[in-house]
């Protein structure tokens, strides 16, 4: 009964305030067009003939070799680097928490490969594994001499992406098993129990749920994956290029609509699974902090090889990126390895290297903002309001997470160059700089959101309170007493959309028109054609613009940030 007049009188408060009632109805008009049309337009292509409900254009494309081939390829390869990379991040995970590491280069080396696939294309990896070991690599051909390899197809998509996704993994696992409380572990150990004992024993059943949790993020990101497949993947196709060459090449909507449903349907069951139940029951196994400080491991026996093994996979991802610039300041990667800077001249001289930088730069600029305040927005809502459509809100913008951006390319092509959209302003969106913020904003909103929701949860609700008592309505609360408190999230949560958004291909690659030019199409297109000088010389200055992008967030954090204040305060 309480409870009842409690969400009674939260409602009445709501509407009451028309500001917080108009961002809702905002959000959810917003929310609805942007994510869920688009991916509706893409059910009605594929179920809906003029004949009425139907099968046909699913059986058609079920009937395709090629399809059924992509389906089978994208499975596999996912599979294999969801388990790779979980076990790798394990591995990195377990010796940062449990290993007493010697030195501060072990440690400086952890961070950098844990930001580097944060702050880098989605292709940099697939560039340097052919040029390092490709027919023309220095690896394979100058240092071994074989002269006929070939990276290209299954195993080079799999090496590929899981070294571009396993520090995701090492960012999950670390945190979870330094919520493990060591006095489980040493409990064991005192009575009798070697070291593998009671890891398989004690932190291998705790951390059960969350590795699970960490390989479906991995198998999601790696068969929505698109930039990696298309640049190394040779003959071998994954769902996420067959779709896109079944638009571009044969000129076949429906069908492709109807492959981007197959992809949608199974990154949703795995997202589902992931965040309702996996999260969930990790969350539930390993509920609190550690209550004292963990023994680290000394036991040379133990350090040496695992330290030897982290350190050597590390140096080997670390030397990958940097075989990038590296491959735009020689004159011919494989043959002719005199240093010039020509690449880096002609991106600006020949290939409109400031219109595609200055694109890049700006419709990323606008849409970071954008994101990061609608971000708290949702957060805000979510975490501190209660009215019927929170569900609804919580659920749309984080459903953007499960949407690969091939799926969603195609779908804002069905649905604003034609669907119920046939003419006006939503219809004149398509082709226009617009449409790419807007995709940019929609692939960013649940990172934005994730972290917010996080950062939202450790205000103590007095403090809003307070200011309610003294008469600030909701908009005034939110901006002089929410947001100053979760800076720091709002500030990453700026930031991360930047560099997603300036590093983005899949969801925009069908998108783009010949009036904008985007790096990272351009640094496709030109890996594509094997020109690697040029698209190393992209790559190299796109991955600057990102690093000093965080490089900047991090000294802000640091000098404005709400931590801070707060230690001053302390």
């Amino acid at each position: 009964m309480a409870k009842s007049q409690s969400a009674s009188l939260d409602r009445k408060k709501l509407l009451a305030d028309p500001i917080m009632v108009t961002t809702i109805v905002l959000l959810i008009v917003f929310l609805t067009i942007f994510i869920l049309y688009p991916l509706t337009i893409l059910l009605v292509d594929s179920f809906i003939s003029d004949s009425g409900i139907t099968l046909d254009t699913f059986k058609r494309v079920m009937e395709l070799a090629n399809f059924r081939r992509a389906i089978t390829n994208t499975l596999k390869v996912g599979f294999l680097v969801g388990i790779a990379s979980a076990l790798i991040g394990l591995l990195f995970a377990y010796v940062e928490v449990y290993v007493k590491l010697r030195t501060r280069f072990m440690e400086g080396l952890f961070k950098v490969v844990s930001m580097l696939p944060v702050v880098s294309p989605p292709f940099v990896l697939s560039l340097s594994m052919i040029m390092l070991f490709g027919k023309a690599g220095i690896i394979t051909r100058f240092l071994l001499k074989i002269y006929d390899n070939s990276v290209y197809g299954f195993w080079g998509i799999a090496i590929v992406q899981t070294l571009t996704f396993f520090p995701v993994c090492y960012m999950m696992l670390k945190g979870l098993l330094k919520n493990i409380d060591p006095s489980l572990e040493e409990a064991a150990r005192d009575m009798g129990a070697s070291r593998f004992k009671v890891f398989m024993t004690v932190t291998f059943p705790l951390i059960l749920p969350g590795l699970g949790n960490a390989f479906l993020v991995t198998f999601i990101e790696s068969i929505a994956d698109f930039a990696n497949p298309m640049i190394i993947g040779g003959s071998y196709d994954t769902l996420a290029t067959t779709i896109y060459l079944q638009i571009t090449g044969a000129y076949d909507k429906e069908g492709a609509a109807a492959m981007a449903v197959v992809l949608l349907g199974i990154t949703l069951i795995m997202f589902v699974v992931q965040k309702y139940y996996l999260e969930a029951k990790s969350t539930a196994t390993l509920s609190g902090k550690a209550s004292r400080e963990r023994m680290l491991i000394t036991d040379k026996s133990v350090t040496v090889p695992l330290t030897i093994i982290c350190s050597a996979l590390a140096i080997f991802v670390v030397l990958m990126y940097i075989c990038v610039p590296f491959g735009a300041m020689f004159r011919t990667w494989g043959y002719d390895f005199h240093l010039t800077f020509k690449w880096f001249g002609q991106v600006f001289t020949k290939y409109k290297g400031f219109k595609a930088f200055k694109d890049s730069f700006i419709l990323s600029f606008i849409s970071a903002p954008i994101t990061a305040l609608l971000s708290m927005i949702i957060s805000y809502l979510v975490v501190k309001k209660k009215f019927k459509a929170k569900g609804f809100i919580e659920a749309v913008s984080m459903l953007a997470m499960a949407v690969p951006g091939t799926v969603l390319g195609i779908g804002y092509i069905r649905g604003f160059s034609g669907g119920i959209f046939g003419s006006g302003f939503l219809q004149g969106l398509y082709g226009t700089g617009m449409i790419l913020v807007i995709v940019f904003i929609v692939r960013s909103l649940p990172t934005g959101t994730r972290s917010g929701i996080s950062a939202l949860r450790q205000i103590d609700k007095s403090i809003e309170e307070s200011a309610y008592d003294m008469g600030a309505d909701s908009f005034k609360v939110f901006m002089t007493v929410t947001l100053p408190l979760i800076k720091d999230s709002f500030l990453s949560g700026f930031v991360t959309s930047f560099v997603r958004s300036i590093t983005a291909i899949s969801a925009i690659i069908l998108l783009v028109t010949p009036s904008y030019l985007l790096i990272t199409v351009q640094i496709n297109e030109f890996a594509e054609k094997g020109s690697y000088g040029i698209a190393c010389a992209f790559a190299s200055i796109l991955i600057l613009i990102t690093y000093g992008s965080v490089l900047i967030m991090n000294i802000l954090m640091k000098y404005f940030g709400t931590s801070r204040k707060v230690k001053a305060l302390d």
